[in-house]
């Protein structure tokens, strides 16, 4: 566990299981364009499917946790808005699938 810690600059087990936490978001979050990539050539043309948006702000929400955490306004301004946005697309999806109007 030491060396992970000293790969990862991490001073405590705590700081360690944060930075463990944010890389995950990390992930998640560059995980959603292999999604719309798949969906897209599954389909034939360009498309975002819902998956997209839980990832978005699944992956988002867990780096902006993280930034408030490490308290770095660069991550928190990068990620609030986008956390903000992810959350209204998945609004107006599911607005639109409960009027029948949507996929």
């Amino acid at each position: 566990m030491y060396h992970l810690m000293n790969i990862l600059h991490a001073d405590t087990p705590r700081d360690l299981a944060w930075i463990l936490f944010g890389l995950t978001g990390q992930l998640m979050f560059s995980a959603r364009f292999i999604i719309q990539w798949l969906a897209s050539e599954r389909a034939g043309r360009s498309v975002v499917p819902l998956a997209f948006w839980y990832f978005s702000i699944l992956g988002g929400a867990i780096v902006l946790a993280y930034g408030i955490y490490k308290r770095d306004a660069v991550i928190i301004l990068g990620q609030l808005p986008g956390v903000l946005i992810y959350s209204r697309n998945i609004w107006l999806i599911q607005q639109d699938r409960a009027r029948g109007t949507g996929a």
